[in-house]
């Protein structure tokens, strides 16, 4: 369902496009995007749609009102919504209007960084430079609606850098200092002792923070969780030690932290494609 009143100026924007085969097998694509020069009286409530809404006030204010909170997005701030969840927007109180690009996109790198932007589900106004927005919104606009192989392309470029600067803001920013050091010296603790046995609560010792909690920043932070994380780098050690040295398979096992060869050879096979034997041969160099 879609409720509006549309009290824009006649030199808005609303391009649609229904993306095509190549479209939907890149990680982004867009479905709908806009340039609307909102009046006082502007408002939009959507209920149902098949995507993830993004925003970018020019000049003015909007205000999003989502899940029982408001958002105020003023010039310079960019907000992602996740989709089929209700929202209204509409022109801030006291203003006189909202200037301001938005896109509906889908993909599933917009889905992967949903965790990164919208941490606990939580919305918050992410500050972009006008001078680095204005270029990649407007060049998304004018890809809406070509429907060429190229553009499809092009259009995924666009988007994915949106959402990368957003998300570097997000993990940079000063707001998130705190989350951002407890995380790295978790993963410092790891990278030390990962060919040891390893566990949650041994890296919440110094965090005072619930098992929950840590593992929402993990993932936010790293994009995976610390379990996973371990392996992937137990098993980049051992890359390191099958290519390396002429040690046996077996004792590689040993020295990146897994108990037994057999629970190694399966794990390792499963990640990088090829049993240990196999990718210590394909690494071979004369010497």
């Amino acid at each position: 369902m879609l409720t509006r009143n549309l009290d824009v100026e006649e030199r808005s924007q609303w391009l649609r496009t229904t993306p095509g085969a190549l479209a939907l097998c890149q990680p982004y694509y867009c479905i709908e995007s806009g340039l609307f020069y909102g009046r006082a009286q502007y408002m939009a409530c959507r209920s149902v749609r098949g995507g993830t809404l993004l925003f970018y006030t020019l000049e003015g204010a909007g205000l999003i009102e989502h899940d029982g909170s408001q958002i105020l997005l003023e010039p310079g701030m960019a907000l992602i919504l996740e989709g089929d969840q209700v929202e209204r927007c509409r022109t801030a109180p006291g203003q006189s209007g909202w200037h301001h690009y938005w896109a509906l996109v889908g993909g599933s790198g917009v889905q992967a960084l949903e965790p990164v932007l919208c941490p606990d589900k939580r919305l918050a106004p992410i500050p972009l430079p006008r001078e680095e927005a204005l270029p990649l919104w407007q060049a998304l606009l004018d890809g809406t609606g070509c429907e060429t192989a190229e553009s499809a392309v092009s259009q995924a470029l666009v988007i994915h850098q949106i959402l990368a600067k957003m998300a570097r803001q997000q993990l940079t920013g000063e707001a998130g200092q705190a989350n951002r050091q407890l995380i790295e010296e978790a993963v410092a603790y790891i990278r030390a002792h990962f060919d040891e046995p390893l566990c949650l609560d041994g890296l919440l010792t110094n965090a005072h923070i619930s098992k929950s909690y840590f593992l929402r920043l993990f993932r936010q932070y790293m994009g995976t969780t610390p379990y996973n994380f371990l392996l992937c780098y137990r098993i980049t050690r051992a890359k390191e030690l099958l290519a390396q040295t002429d040690l046996p398979v077996g004792m590689v096992a040993h020295q990146v932290g897994f108990g037994d060869e057999s629970n190694f050879s399966t794990r390792f096979t499963a990640m990088v494609g090829q049993s240990p034997l196999r990718y210590r041969k394909s690494t071979m160099r004369s010497k």
